[in-house]
Protein backbone atom coordinates (compact mmCIF):
# COMPACT_ATOMS: atom_id res chain seq x y z
CA UNK A 1 0.00 0.00 0.00
CA UNK A 2 0.78 3.49 -0.63
CA UNK A 3 -0.31 6.74 1.16
CA UNK A 4 1.06 9.78 -0.29
CA UNK A 5 -0.06 13.88 -0.14
CA UNK A 6 -1.85 14.01 -3.29
CA UNK A 7 -3.04 18.33 -2.42
CA UNK A 8 -4.17 20.40 -0.34
CA UNK A 9 -7.92 22.28 0.09
CA UNK A 10 -8.56 26.22 -0.04
CA UNK A 11 -8.31 25.95 3.71
CA UNK A 12 -4.58 24.22 4.09
CA UNK A 13 -6.26 20.81 4.76
CA UNK A 14 -3.93 17.64 3.29
CA UNK A 15 -5.39 15.88 0.86
CA UNK A 16 -3.67 11.96 0.69
CA UNK A 17 -3.86 9.47 -1.48
CA UNK A 18 -4.10 5.55 -1.07
CA UNK A 19 -2.91 2.51 -3.15
CA UNK A 20 -4.77 -0.72 -2.41
CA UNK A 21 -3.76 -3.75 -4.20
CA UNK A 22 -5.92 -6.96 -3.74
CA UNK A 23 -8.53 -9.33 -5.91
CA UNK A 24 -5.97 -8.75 -9.29
CA UNK A 25 -7.43 -5.00 -9.09
CA UNK A 26 -5.65 -1.72 -8.14
CA UNK A 27 -7.46 1.07 -6.96
CA UNK A 28 -6.23 5.02 -5.49
CA UNK A 29 -8.64 6.29 -3.35
CA UNK A 30 -8.65 10.21 -2.06
CA UNK A 31 -9.67 11.58 1.51
CA UNK A 32 -11.25 14.53 -0.41
CA UNK A 33 -14.70 12.90 -0.53
CA UNK A 34 -13.93 9.66 -0.20
CA UNK A 35 -13.68 9.54 -3.58
CA UNK A 36 -12.17 6.73 -5.88
CA UNK A 37 -9.82 8.06 -8.35
CA UNK A 38 -8.32 5.37 -10.25
CA UNK A 39 -9.44 1.75 -11.04
CA UNK A 40 -7.24 -0.69 -12.92
CA UNK A 41 -8.06 -4.55 -13.34
CA UNK A 42 -5.35 -6.80 -14.54
CA UNK A 43 -5.06 -7.71 -17.93
CA UNK A 44 -6.58 -4.72 -18.59
CA UNK A 45 -4.56 -1.49 -19.35
CA UNK A 46 -7.21 1.31 -19.29
CA UNK A 47 -8.99 2.58 -15.98
CA UNK A 48 -12.23 1.33 -15.27
CA UNK A 49 -13.40 4.72 -13.77
CA UNK A 50 -13.48 8.23 -14.69
CA UNK A 51 -11.24 10.15 -12.72
CA UNK A 52 -8.37 13.67 -12.64
CA UNK A 53 -4.79 13.45 -12.47
CA UNK A 54 -5.10 16.87 -9.99
CA UNK A 55 -6.44 17.36 -6.80
CA UNK A 56 -7.40 20.91 -8.47
CA UNK A 57 -9.72 19.07 -11.07
CA UNK A 58 -11.32 17.59 -8.55
CA UNK A 59 -11.94 20.83 -6.43
CA UNK A 60 -13.44 22.48 -10.14
CA UNK A 61 -14.09 20.45 -12.71
CA UNK A 62 -15.68 17.25 -10.82
CA UNK A 63 -19.17 16.06 -11.70
CA UNK A 64 -18.98 13.84 -8.25
CA UNK A 65 -16.46 11.72 -10.52
CA UNK A 66 -15.75 8.55 -8.13
CA UNK A 67 -17.25 10.43 -4.78
CA UNK A 68 -19.41 9.77 -1.79
CA UNK A 69 -21.83 12.58 -2.30
CA UNK A 70 -24.05 13.17 1.33
CA UNK A 71 -25.30 13.09 3.78
CA UNK A 72 -28.50 12.40 1.41
CA UNK A 73 -27.32 11.50 -2.02
CA UNK A 74 -29.20 12.37 -5.14
CA UNK A 75 -32.45 14.63 -4.94
CA UNK A 76 -35.00 16.75 -2.47
CA UNK A 77 -37.75 18.48 -4.07
CA UNK A 78 -37.33 22.18 -3.35
CA UNK A 79 -34.96 21.44 -0.65
CA UNK A 80 -37.81 21.06 1.93
CA UNK A 81 -39.51 18.05 3.25
CA UNK A 82 -40.91 17.93 7.35
CA UNK A 83 -39.57 15.01 9.73
CA UNK A 84 -41.69 14.74 13.23
CA UNK A 85 -43.70 17.84 12.46
CA UNK A 86 -40.47 20.11 12.30
CA UNK A 87 -40.05 21.68 8.72
CA UNK A 88 -36.47 22.12 7.34
CA UNK A 89 -35.04 24.17 4.22
CA UNK A 90 -32.30 22.63 2.61
CA UNK A 91 -29.79 24.38 0.49
CA UNK A 92 -30.92 24.62 -3.09
CA UNK A 93 -27.22 24.25 -5.14
CA UNK A 94 -28.80 22.94 -8.46
CA UNK A 95 -29.73 25.39 -10.53
CA UNK A 96 -31.55 27.19 -7.18
CA UNK A 97 -34.42 24.86 -7.23
CA UNK A 98 -33.27 21.35 -5.81
CA UNK A 99 -30.95 20.39 -3.00
CA UNK A 100 -28.18 17.27 -4.59
CA UNK A 101 -25.90 15.27 -3.00
CA UNK A 102 -25.88 16.84 0.21
CA UNK A 103 -25.04 20.78 -1.01
CA UNK A 104 -22.35 22.99 -2.47
CA UNK A 105 -19.99 21.62 0.46
CA UNK A 106 -21.58 18.00 1.06
CA UNK A 107 -19.52 14.92 2.10
CA UNK A 108 -18.35 14.43 -1.50
CA UNK A 109 -16.79 17.82 -1.44
CA UNK A 110 -14.60 17.28 1.63
CA UNK A 111 -11.77 16.42 3.10
CA UNK A 112 -12.49 13.41 5.15
CA UNK A 113 -9.30 11.15 7.49
CA UNK A 114 -7.98 7.85 7.66
CA UNK A 115 -9.22 5.70 10.34
CA UNK A 116 -7.81 2.37 9.21
CA UNK A 117 -5.53 1.26 6.50
CA UNK A 118 -3.98 -1.97 5.13
CA UNK A 119 -3.03 -3.12 1.66
CA UNK A 120 -6.45 -4.21 0.09
CA UNK A 121 -8.27 -2.04 2.74
CA UNK A 122 -9.00 1.93 3.82
CA UNK A 123 -11.53 3.15 5.92
CA UNK A 124 -12.56 6.84 5.79
CA UNK A 125 -14.51 9.08 8.09
CA UNK A 126 -16.12 12.43 8.57
CA UNK A 127 -18.74 14.20 10.64
CA UNK A 128 -21.31 15.83 9.06
CA UNK A 129 -22.19 18.64 11.59
CA UNK A 130 -26.02 19.63 12.73
CA UNK A 131 -27.00 22.89 10.38
CA UNK A 132 -24.35 22.15 7.57
CA UNK A 133 -26.94 22.70 4.60
CA UNK A 134 -29.88 22.65 6.81
CA UNK A 135 -29.98 19.70 8.11
CA UNK A 136 -30.62 18.25 11.47
CA UNK A 137 -28.68 16.34 13.79
CA UNK A 138 -24.58 15.67 13.55
CA UNK A 139 -23.96 12.53 11.17
CA UNK A 140 -21.20 10.34 11.53
CA UNK A 141 -20.17 8.51 7.98
CA UNK A 142 -17.11 5.62 7.58
CA UNK A 143 -16.69 4.43 4.39
CA UNK A 144 -14.62 0.80 3.70
CA UNK A 145 -13.11 0.48 0.00
CA UNK A 146 -11.65 -3.15 0.29
CA UNK A 147 -10.34 -5.17 -2.58
CA UNK A 148 -11.61 -8.64 -1.79
CA UNK A 149 -10.55 -12.53 -4.03
CA UNK A 150 -11.96 -12.59 -7.49
CA UNK A 151 -12.48 -8.98 -8.68
CA UNK A 152 -14.33 -7.74 -6.35
CA UNK A 153 -14.58 -4.00 -5.30
CA UNK A 154 -16.63 -3.88 -1.91
CA UNK A 155 -17.61 -0.62 -0.78
CA UNK A 156 -19.38 -0.22 2.91
CA UNK A 157 -21.04 2.73 4.17
CA UNK A 158 -21.86 3.15 7.55
CA UNK A 159 -24.17 6.69 9.17
CA UNK A 160 -25.09 7.30 12.49
CA UNK A 161 -26.70 10.11 13.87
CA UNK A 162 -27.23 11.88 17.37
CA UNK A 163 -30.79 13.33 16.42
CA UNK A 164 -33.33 12.25 13.64
CA UNK A 165 -32.09 13.43 10.56
CA UNK A 166 -31.99 12.26 6.76
CA UNK A 167 -29.69 9.76 5.08
CA UNK A 168 -28.61 8.47 2.18
CA UNK A 169 -24.84 7.42 0.74
CA UNK A 170 -23.60 6.23 -2.40
CA UNK A 171 -21.03 5.78 -4.53
CA UNK A 172 -20.29 7.78 -7.39
CA UNK A 173 -17.94 6.08 -10.02
CA UNK A 174 -18.33 6.60 -13.39
CA UNK A 175 -17.56 3.09 -15.35
CA UNK A 176 -16.34 2.67 -18.30
CA UNK A 177 -14.75 -0.77 -19.26
CA UNK A 178 -13.54 -0.43 -22.22
CA UNK A 179 -11.97 2.71 -22.93
CA UNK A 180 -13.99 3.95 -25.94
CA UNK A 181 -15.08 7.42 -26.10
CA UNK A 182 -18.85 7.12 -24.88
CA UNK A 183 -20.48 3.81 -23.15
CA UNK A 184 -23.45 3.53 -25.44
CA UNK A 185 -22.50 0.35 -26.82
CA UNK A 186 -21.84 -1.46 -23.52
CA UNK A 187 -24.32 -3.73 -22.80
CA UNK A 188 -26.49 -3.54 -19.63
CA UNK A 189 -28.70 -5.65 -17.61
CA UNK A 190 -31.07 -4.45 -14.31
CA UNK A 191 -33.12 -6.32 -12.43
CA UNK A 192 -36.02 -4.04 -12.09
CA UNK A 193 -39.64 -4.28 -13.31
CA UNK A 194 -40.11 -0.34 -12.46
CA UNK A 195 -38.32 2.95 -12.69
CA UNK A 196 -39.36 6.49 -11.86
CA UNK A 197 -39.95 9.23 -14.42
CA UNK A 198 -39.04 12.67 -13.39
CA UNK A 199 -40.45 16.11 -13.98
CA UNK A 200 -37.99 18.95 -15.91
CA UNK A 201 -36.42 19.47 -12.81
CA UNK A 202 -35.42 15.45 -12.59
CA UNK A 203 -37.40 15.24 -9.69
CA UNK A 204 -39.47 11.90 -9.03
CA UNK A 205 -43.52 12.37 -10.28
CA UNK A 206 -44.25 9.87 -7.68
CA UNK A 207 -44.94 7.41 -10.36
CA UNK A 208 -43.71 3.92 -10.40
CA UNK A 209 -43.65 2.81 -13.84
CA UNK A 210 -43.03 -0.20 -15.66
CA UNK A 211 -40.07 -0.82 -17.89
CA UNK A 212 -42.16 -2.89 -20.24
CA UNK A 213 -42.50 -1.24 -23.82
CA UNK A 214 -39.88 1.48 -22.80
CA UNK A 215 -35.56 2.38 -23.61
CA UNK A 216 -36.13 1.74 -19.45
CA UNK A 217 -36.09 -2.16 -20.24
CA UNK A 218 -32.80 -3.57 -19.00
CA UNK A 219 -33.87 -6.83 -17.56
CA UNK A 220 -32.68 -8.54 -20.62
CA UNK A 221 -28.82 -7.71 -21.40
CA UNK A 222 -29.29 -5.06 -24.37
CA UNK A 223 -27.04 -1.92 -25.28
CA UNK A 224 -27.24 1.32 -23.95
CA UNK A 225 -27.86 3.13 -27.38
CA UNK A 226 -31.56 3.28 -27.22
CA UNK A 227 -33.58 6.58 -29.41
CA UNK A 228 -36.68 8.13 -27.68
CA UNK A 229 -38.20 10.38 -29.51
CA UNK A 230 -35.24 10.84 -32.06
CA UNK A 231 -32.72 11.30 -29.53
CA UNK A 232 -30.57 9.33 -27.33
CA UNK A 233 -31.91 8.44 -23.66
CA UNK A 234 -31.00 10.54 -20.99
CA UNK A 235 -30.73 7.52 -18.18
CA UNK A 236 -30.53 10.11 -15.30
CA UNK A 237 -33.44 7.90 -13.43
CA UNK A 238 -34.13 5.60 -10.76
CA UNK A 239 -34.38 2.05 -11.30
CA UNK A 240 -37.42 0.36 -8.51
CA UNK A 241 -35.12 -2.83 -7.22
CA UNK A 242 -37.23 -3.36 -4.15
CA UNK A 243 -39.52 -1.91 -1.43
CA UNK A 244 -36.73 -1.36 1.15
CA UNK A 245 -33.15 -2.30 1.97
CA UNK A 246 -32.56 -6.38 1.82
CA UNK A 247 -29.36 -8.91 2.31
CA UNK A 248 -26.79 -8.54 -0.78
CA UNK A 249 -28.13 -9.55 -4.05
CA UNK A 250 -27.34 -9.22 -7.72
CA UNK A 251 -29.23 -5.81 -9.21
CA UNK A 252 -27.12 -4.92 -12.25
CA UNK A 253 -24.34 -6.03 -14.99
CA UNK A 254 -22.32 -4.08 -17.43
CA UNK A 255 -20.34 -5.79 -20.37
CA UNK A 256 -18.04 -4.78 -23.01
CA UNK A 257 -17.93 -7.20 -26.01
CA UNK A 258 -14.91 -4.34 -27.67
CA UNK A 259 -13.11 -4.88 -24.22
CA UNK A 260 -14.62 -8.70 -22.41
CA UNK A 261 -14.85 -7.15 -19.46
CA UNK A 262 -18.30 -7.13 -17.27
CA UNK A 263 -19.00 -5.79 -14.07
CA UNK A 264 -21.54 -7.23 -12.14
CA UNK A 265 -23.03 -4.79 -8.98
CA UNK A 266 -24.51 -6.77 -5.69
CA UNK A 267 -25.81 -4.47 -3.18
CA UNK A 268 -28.39 -3.97 -0.06
CA UNK A 269 -30.29 -1.30 -1.61
CA UNK A 270 -33.46 -0.26 -2.75
CA UNK A 271 -32.85 1.27 -5.63
CA UNK A 272 -30.01 1.77 -8.33
CA UNK A 273 -29.89 5.19 -10.24
CA UNK A 274 -28.38 4.92 -13.68
CA UNK A 275 -26.55 8.10 -14.85
CA UNK A 276 -25.28 7.49 -18.50
CA UNK A 277 -23.21 11.00 -18.22
CA UNK A 278 -25.43 12.71 -20.78
CA UNK A 279 -24.47 16.37 -19.23
CA UNK A 280 -20.61 15.58 -19.39
CA UNK A 281 -18.45 18.07 -20.80
CA UNK A 282 -15.46 18.06 -18.80
CA UNK A 283 -12.78 21.68 -19.79
CA UNK A 284 -9.83 19.72 -18.76
CA UNK A 285 -8.25 16.49 -19.01
CA UNK A 286 -9.05 12.97 -17.13
CA UNK A 287 -6.47 10.28 -15.95
CA UNK A 288 -3.68 9.86 -18.93
CA UNK A 289 -5.66 13.13 -20.97
CA UNK A 290 -8.88 11.76 -21.37
CA UNK A 291 -11.08 14.07 -22.57
CA UNK A 292 -14.73 13.51 -21.37
CA UNK A 293 -17.79 14.50 -22.77
CA UNK A 294 -21.63 13.26 -23.10
CA UNK A 295 -21.72 9.27 -22.06
CA UNK A 296 -18.54 9.02 -21.23
CA UNK A 297 -19.28 7.10 -18.35
CA UNK A 298 -22.15 5.17 -16.73
CA UNK A 299 -23.18 5.33 -12.97
CA UNK A 300 -24.91 2.79 -11.20
CA UNK A 301 -25.32 4.93 -7.94
CA UNK A 302 -26.95 1.98 -5.11
CA UNK A 303 -29.23 3.99 -3.04
CA UNK A 304 -32.40 4.92 -1.72
CA UNK A 305 -35.04 6.38 -4.02
CA UNK A 306 -34.37 9.98 -4.73
CA UNK A 307 -37.20 12.65 -2.64
CA UNK A 308 -37.97 10.08 -0.76
CA UNK A 309 -38.86 11.78 1.93
CA UNK A 310 -41.37 13.58 -0.10
CA UNK A 311 -43.25 10.48 -1.69
CA UNK A 312 -45.57 8.45 -0.26
CA UNK A 313 -44.84 4.54 -0.73
CA UNK A 314 -41.06 5.41 -1.14
CA UNK A 315 -37.92 3.59 1.25
CA UNK A 316 -37.24 5.71 3.69
CA UNK A 317 -34.55 7.83 4.02
CA UNK A 318 -35.11 9.02 7.99
CA UNK A 319 -32.44 7.50 10.13
CA UNK A 320 -32.66 8.08 14.25
CA UNK A 321 -30.79 8.01 17.00
CA UNK A 322 -29.36 4.18 17.87
CA UNK A 323 -29.77 2.95 14.66
CA UNK A 324 -27.19 2.57 11.93
CA UNK A 325 -27.15 2.56 8.27
CA UNK A 326 -25.39 0.09 6.30
CA UNK A 327 -25.37 0.67 2.72
CA UNK A 328 -23.39 -2.14 0.85
CA UNK A 329 -22.11 -2.63 -2.72
CA UNK A 330 -19.93 -5.18 -4.16
CA UNK A 331 -18.36 -3.89 -7.56
CA UNK A 332 -17.31 -7.60 -9.19
CA UNK A 333 -15.22 -7.38 -12.27
CA UNK A 334 -14.45 -10.39 -14.90
CA UNK A 335 -12.79 -11.28 -17.87
CA UNK A 336 -14.26 -13.26 -20.91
Amino acid sequence: MQRLEFGKTATGETVEQVVLHGGGLMAKVLTWGAVLQDLRMEGHVAPLVLGFERFEDYAFHSPYFGATPGRLANRVAGGRFTLDGQDYQLECNERGFTHLHGGSDGMGRRNWSIADLARDRVVLEITDPAGRAGYPGNAHIRATYHLQDHGVLSVVYETTTDAPTLANVCQHSYFNLDDSPDILDHELMIAADHYLPVDDRLIPTGEQRPVAATPFDFRQMGVMRRVEDGTQAPFDHNFCLSQARVAKRSVAMARSLKSGLSMEVRTTEPGVQLYAGVYLNVPVAGLEGRRYGAFSGLCLETQIWPDAINQPGFPSAVLRPGETLRQETDYVFSAS
